[in-house]
């Protein structure tokens, strides 16, 4: 019996890891975001909601910018995270 508890309790607490939710507004887009111009007219229809993916580009001063979005359940994009790389000289 105890087994059988301590196996459902993990199985619970396992399925709960599962889910991803963000319910903050996201990152205004800069040029070169995905989302610059508002959404996106393609839907990701293969991609669960909640799943994310990165994205990287070059920004209008030269920076290297690396975004990550997250598909939301009305299949909209949020950037939930971005990140200045630091510019390389010389191939350091």
């Amino acid at each position: 019996m105890k087994p059988a508890i301590i196996g459902l309790i993990g199985t619970l607490a396992l399925a709960g890891c599962n889910t991803t939710t963000y319910s903050g507004p996201g990152l205004e887009p800069i040029p070169g975001s995905i989302t610059y111009n508002g959404q996106p007219r393609t839907k990701l229809t293969k991609s669960p909601p909640g799943s994310s993916f990165p994205h990287d580009f070059i920004d209008q001063y030269g920076r290297q910018v690396e975004e990550t979005y997250i598909i939301q359940p009305d299949r909209s994009l949020i950037i939930a995270h971005r990140q200045y790389k630091p510019i390389r000289f010389f191939g350091d």
